[in-house]
């Protein structure tokens, strides 16, 4: 199963940006689906989560600055991010399925500081 990430870049401190995964539609349809995040040399940790209905969940060093949607037009997710600190500088995975085994190719993130 393909799971497709765009969006992310660089950006200041205090900063904003958005990143994108694109799911096949069975999967999208039937499962929740989440964001990651792995800074090397570390374990990769939850982010945020949505449900096929909309329930979500956060990371507490994200809640309050990121937000996690879905668009069933699109088979699309995405983490709007703000607030961004250099913490916040890694690589970013989508992920679904069971056991969360299905992954995107990564988006890697700067935050200058």
């Amino acid at each position: 199963v393909q799971l497709v990430q765009s969006g992310g870049g660089f950006v200041q401190r205090g900063g904003s940006l958005r990143l994108s995964c694109t799911f096949p539609r069975r999967e999208f349809e039937v499962y929740a689906t989440a964001w990651y995040r792995q800074a090397p040399g570390k374990r990769r940790g939850f982010v945020a989560r949505i449900t096929v209905g909309n329930s979500t969940m956060y990371a507490d060093a994200v809640r309050d600055r990121f937000t996690i949607s879905r668009d069933i037009t699109r088979n699309t997710i995405f983490l709007e991010m703000g607030g961004l600190t250099v913490e916040d500088a890694t690589i970013y995975y989508c992920s679904a399925g069971p056991g969360w085994s299905y992954w995107g190719q990564g988006t890697q993130e700067a935050v200058s500081s």
